[in-house]
């Protein structure tokens, strides 16, 4: 934690000192201040961490003043809940770094992605430190969550591998099933068919600029966005069954041996809510606009309104889908998966 901080506060104090173009949007740079206040920010997050409870000291209902008092640990909590949402949401836009670096297209912004990634490590290092201070100050187990009344931690133990519950299963597929208007319309045009008023010859005409990956899976009929979405699936089936828990025969050199815990859902997490975030904007903007309460998006790459309109509501339920999949997915699998204390030998 302390050295991400120092990391992530060296870059953007040079970030603001050089005054390097750093995108917020597009066509929004941050500015030096904004560097300086997240930079700050970053600091005051590892301190914050450095005042939590012990995550090995595993005690039930433990003095709450612990760790330099209940005013230091209010302080602490309010920089946390400051933090966390600050960093995450400057992650959200990984996924679609992901895509474009998947199209072969390369690095838009070096410091944008770099920017993405810092956020990202850090909403995930200062959400286990959040995790850390709600276990304690609910009185559990800080580092199971568990709430057994026996004073030493003893050894981890995994639980035995299981699937998603029927209930869990059926509103991720049902969620997964939002990608299916979008890549149904892009897979048309990439096989040669026109859709939402677009002729499969003007979306080429549109996309002759794309980097030569996606033009090769065009060919074929395979859009890379399409593609993307396909990995996203796969990691949510992974979430759900068990050879995402353990590695299945296929792996060959890995098999029979356990999945690390983080390894698919960080990425779940990330991916997740940038995806869920985004898809939802579109979403009510597709709506909003075709109820005229906002102004359509002007038309361009022979869209009509109404057609772009559509293909905009359609990327939504996709994104959308896909992320709150991902989220519904990774929430099992964490339950499932969580380790717990066993009690220590002689009790």
């Amino acid at each position: 934690m302390v050295a991400w901080a120092a990391a992530y506060a060296a870059v953007r104090l040079a970030w603001a000192a050089t005054g390097a173009t750093v995108p917020l949007t597009p066509q929004v740079a941050l500015p030096p201040a904004a560097h300086v206040a997240l930079a700050a920010l970053a600091l005051l997050s590892a301190a914050a961490c450095l005042a939590e409870p012990r995550a090995r000291t595993p005690l039930s209902g433990g003095a709450r003043g612990e760790g330099g008092g209940r005013a230091v640990m209010a302080v602490a909590t309010g920089v946390l809940a400051v933090a966390v949402p600050v960093f995450g949401a400057g992650a959200v836009s990984l996924p679609l770094h992901l895509v474009t670096l998947l199209s072969g297209a390369g690095v838009e912004s070096a410091t944008g992605l770099a920017q993405v990634l810092l956020d990202a490590a850090g909403a995930v290092l200062l959400g286990r430190c959040w995790i850390v201070r709600r276990r304690h100050r609910a009185g559990v187990c800080v580092r199971c969550g568990g709430g057994h009344r026996y004073p030493g931690g003893g050894p981890l133990v995994r639980p035995a591998p299981s699937a998603a519950t029927g209930r869990t299963r059926a509103a991720v597929f049902l969620l997964m099933c939002g990608v299916l208007p979008w890549a149904g319309v892009k897979t048309v045009w990439t096989l040669g068919g026109d859709a939402l008023g677009v002729t499969a010859r003007r979306w080429e005409e549109a996309n002759a600029a794309a980097p030569g990956l996606a033009r090769a899976l065009a060919s074929v009929g395979v859009d890379v966005t399409v593609l993307a979405a396909m990995l996203a699936i796969f990691l949510m089936l992974g979430l759900m069954y068990r050879w995402g828990v353990v590695f299945p025969r296929w792996t060959v050199l890995l098999a029979g041996v356990r999945v690390p815990r983080l390894l698919p859902l960080v990425p779940a997490w990330l991916v997740g809510a940038g995806l869920g975030a985004y898809g939802s904007v579109l979403t009510g903007y597709a709506a909003l606009a075709g109820l005229g309460v906002l102004p359509a998006v002007r038309p361009s790459g022979g869209f009509t309104v109404a057609g772009l309109t559509w293909m905009i509501a359609f990327g939504g339920l996709a994104f959308a889908g896909l992320g709150i999949g991902l989220l519904v997915a990774a929430r099992s699998y964490a339950a499932r998966t969580r380790p717990f204390c066993g009690a220590p030998q002689g009790i």
